[in-house]
């Protein structure tokens, strides 16, 4: 543990963000690290717990308590209070092979089950993470772990999201030869291509991918499976494949004047920025800009906060964020709650920057003129979703972002060429025990197989998946489970 009596000798002190005027200006990263002491003495307030929630219960199901990926978090907490930092990234590596991307964007289940959270103080657990992975980059302890012993196995990874990057750097340590297929032009998934560069700049992601390599690991770029490239034929030429793309189809509002220009998918707006910021060319699609416009978005989560900041940086004249989910609690009763994920007001930095939040509100239709949306027409919502008679208004808007989160993934192509089984809510088919799907040695990991979640549980499935392919494939495996 840390100090024994350090979570009453120090106060919760975590990191601050530049003032908004400044970082609005760019697409720059704006956290401001602590320094090293007020890291160990963060660090020194953990109270090694007889049950340490923020560890993680190893259950399937989310909002359970604590970290998916099981990190040891008390452990490296006290390696950092006594400076062992190389220890502390020896330690967060053996349970999570990506901790900086997680220290950026995983909303930290973590903390809310930290004990000291009871007293809504919790360890600046994701703040010492993020600076254990930092550091790690920066004194050159990311190196390559290539196997010492090859197998002879062939797996192909679809999908360069953190479920299959996970899942390929396991099974290449485990010394199979394996090739990932991305159909964009660089890796990361929605890392790459949603997450925008104001809380993940995408040079980790790169040092990552040069690991990677090094290790044995072949990307396959603009390579789409199922659109370009025949699964079939993957099938005859790999020995095991891990399907680990996203969950990509959105879901829509099919209200009247939804064809109306200007009002378009999250997944449409933000990919473009991040493409903007790397000087990846757009190809010939047409540019969505909030610039001098009255943007709406719908859709109250991650995703709809993103495209808050993103438009923000645009230079929009005004931006709404819509939820028809009615407003949460400020704080939730800890009682009840904690342990686990509460439900309750939530204020991201990109709400900070400039948006006005409506909730239990419920767009009925849009309105436009020439063929532009200019209006939308809604109505507040009681607690059974049901339209309050009489609460009807108007918003204007020239863009109308749909952040409202995805049903499944994409059928057509790969998965219908496939034939593969989905369940109930369209995902693939296959259990946390195995990983199998209805098809012979055709496995699959993440989003492509929970449904939307988060980056935390991408990476744990992945890195399972992997165990699983590697016992497949050789009958025992050694790989962390």
């Amino acid at each position: 543990m840390g100090k024994v009596t350090g979570f009453l000798e120090f106060e919760r002190h975590d990191r601050k963000y530049e003032p908004v005027t400044d970082r609005i200006k760019n697409y720059k990263e704006f956290v401001v690290p602590l320094i090293e002491q007020d890291l160990r003495d963060q660090a020194a307030r953990c109270m090694n717990c007889g049950i340490p929630y923020c560890h993680g219960t190893g259950s399937v199901q989310p909002g359970t308590p604590g970290c998916p990926v099981n990190n040891q978090i008390p452990d490296w907490n006290d390696l950092v209070y006594n400076g062992k930092w190389e220890e502390a990234a020896r330690n967060l590596h053996s349970t999570n092979n990506f901790p900086e991307f997680t220290g950026r964007i995983c909303p930290a289940p973590c903390e809310a089950s930290c004990t000291l959270n009871l007293d809504d103080s919790p360890v600046t657990i994701k703040s010492i993470e993020c600076e254990i992975a930092d550091r790690s980059l920066r004194s050159g302890w990311i190196k390559p772990e290539p196997a010492a012993q090859k197998t002879g196995k062939k797996v192909a990874v679809i999908g360069s999201g953190p479920a299959g990057l996970a899942c390929a750097q396991q099974l290449a340590r485990a010394g199979h030869d394996v090739h990932v297929y991305e159909k964009h032009a660089k890796a990361g998934g929605l890392l790459r291509y949603g997450i925008p560069d104001f809380k993940m700049e995408k040079g980790i992601i790169d040092v990552r991918i040069a690991q990677m390599e090094a290790e044995g690991v072949t990307f396959h770029y603009n390579a789409h499976v199922g659109s370009g490239v025949d699964p079939q034929d993957l099938l005859k030429s790999y020995d095991a494949i891990a399907l680990t793309g996203g969950s990509e189809a959105p879901r829509d509002l099919p209200v009247q004047g939804r064809d109306l220009d200007g009002i378009h998918y999250a997944m449409d707006f933000l990919p473009q920025q991040n493409r903007r910021v790397s000087g990846e060319p757009l190809n010939g699609v047409r540019e969505i800009l909030a610039t001098g416009k009255h943007v709406v978005v719908i859709g109250g989560g991650d995703t709809g906060s993103d495209c808050i900041g993103t438009s923000v940086r645009h230079g929009a004249k005004d931006v709404v964020q819509l939820e028809i989910m009615p407003q949460p609690p400020e704080k939730e009763n800890k009682l009840l709650t904690w342990p686990n994920w509460p439900l309750k007001m939530r204020t991201s930095s990109s709400h900070q920057e400039g948006a006005k939040r409506e909730f239990a509100v419920l767009t009925q239709r849009f309105s436009g003129e020439n063929g532009k949306v200019k209006t939308l027409h809604c109505v507040h919502v009681d607690g059974k979703m049901q339209p309050i008679v009489g609460s009807e208004f108007e918003i204007k808007a020239d863009l109308v972002l749909l952040a409202m989160g995805f049903v499944h993934p994409v059928h057509e192509g790969l998965l219908k060429t496939l034939g593969i089984e989905l369940d109930q809510r369209g995902n693939v088919r296959a259990s946390t025990d195995d990983y199998q799907t209805s098809l012979p040695k055709v496995f699959s990991a993440g989003d492509m197989r929970r449904g939307q979640s988060l980056v935390v549980w991408a990476i744990r499935e992945g890195r399972q998946c992997a165990h699983a392919v590697d016992r497949f494939l050789m009958g025992a495996s050694t790989l962390p489970r």
